[in-house]
């Protein structure tokens, strides 16, 4: 059996011009693992998105973009580039959205033989529109394309020794620095996606501390595992108590989404004195979008209007040297099964 690697990320537009930008944003909010309502609803919903965001998104995809493109893509091809020299079979790259696809990636993957191939998505934590649907949309793709090639899938490893060890190396030379608060912003999601992943069907949002009762739903709840990521990141990095807090970023609509919100938490932060700040957004292994514009560039300018001084956004872990052995050791697993 010849075994091999896919890495999958979220993805972005081809261009930061304003139809790839259209194109990209309409395929991926028509998954109806992230806007989960009926078809024709999704459609009507996603159509009026697409009439202003899609010139507003370009503008703000047009200050990130680099020389190579998409940060997001780029640095998730230098990321494969780095695994693929650790490990003796093909590692392949793919985005859930856009491109390089998942469809290029499996056939790729099944011409250099593969018939056994470990899945690692790029999302620490457990989300329906983000873990879930790359592993659903692999498994689709393979068994139309490649039905011969078995998928493994990583689990989620928000709470894995590795992955923790590589963020606080990542964020280490930030942290000595100096900070008044370290705040913890992670990408959000609706509060129904929580629920709906639920499967006891009565845990989860039903009390205030549900994520500090155990619970068989936090294998998958994504708040309550974002709060764990962020546990075991100041247990090991010494965050002293009282320092630290935990936010969501990135909502879309008016539904309710996991609290408390980053644009609110930064310039109230402010006001309560905290004068330098630090930012890090753990659900993200590599800069994109979300983490240089949302955070590193309107995030600052909320918190300088509530009178701040100094705000750093600690980058996603990228190429950092530990993360790409954190996904060696998850390869080799697999390899030596």
């Amino acid at each position: 059996m010849s075994k091999a690697i896919l890495l999958v990320n979220l993805g972005s537009p081809d261009s930061p011009s304003v139809p790839d930008v259209r194109r990209y944003l309409n395929e991926f909010l028509m998954d109806a693992r992230v806007i989960d309502t009926p078809w024709l609803l999704r459609r009507l919903i996603v159509g009026l998105i697409l009439i202003k965001r899609p010139a507003e998104s370009a503008h703000a995809y047009e200050k990130v973009w680099t020389k190579e493109g998409s940060p997001l893509v780029v640095t998730s091809r230098h990321v494969q580039e780095r695994l693929q020299q650790r490990v003796a079979v093909p590692v392949e790259l793919a985005m859930r959205y856009q491109h390089p696809s998942i469809a290029s990636a499996v056939k790729n993957l099944a011409a250099r033989g593969a018939t056994e191939t470990l899945l690692i998505p790029l999302f620490p934590h457990y989300a329906m529109s983000s873990y879930e649907t790359a592993v659903v949309r692999v498994r689709e793709v393979a068994a139309q394309l490649a039905p011969q090639m078995q998928i493994m899938v990583q689990p989620p490893y928000y709470d894995q020794p590795d992955y923790i060890a590589a963020l606080v190396a990542s964020a280490a030379d930030y942290l000595k620095k100096g900070y008044d608060h370290l705040l913890f912003s992670f990408h959000g999601i609706p509060e129904r996606h929580i629920k709906k992943s639920d499967p006891t069907g009565g845990h989860c949002l039903a009390t205030p501390n549900c994520c500090e009762t155990p619970s068989p739903a936090h294998a998958q709840c994504y708040r309550a595992q974002c709060y764990r990521t962020a546990a075991l990141f100041i247990a090991q990095a010494g965050v002293p108590a009282g320092k630290w807090s935990v936010s969501f970023q990135s909502r879309l609509g008016k539904d309710p989404w996991l609290k408390p919100y980053t644009d609110y938490e930064l310039p109230r932060l402010a006001t309560e004195g905290k004068k330098r700040m630090l930012v890090i957004c753990p659900a993200f292994v590599s800069d994109c979008l979300e983490t240089i514009e949302e955070i590193g560039i309107r995030g600052c300018e909320q918190f300088m209007a509530g009178n701040g001084q100094e705000f750093t956004r600690i980058p996603c872990m990228n190429e950092h040297p530990a993360w790409i052995t954190a996904l060696e050791n998850m390869a080799k697993k697999f390899l030596t099964a």
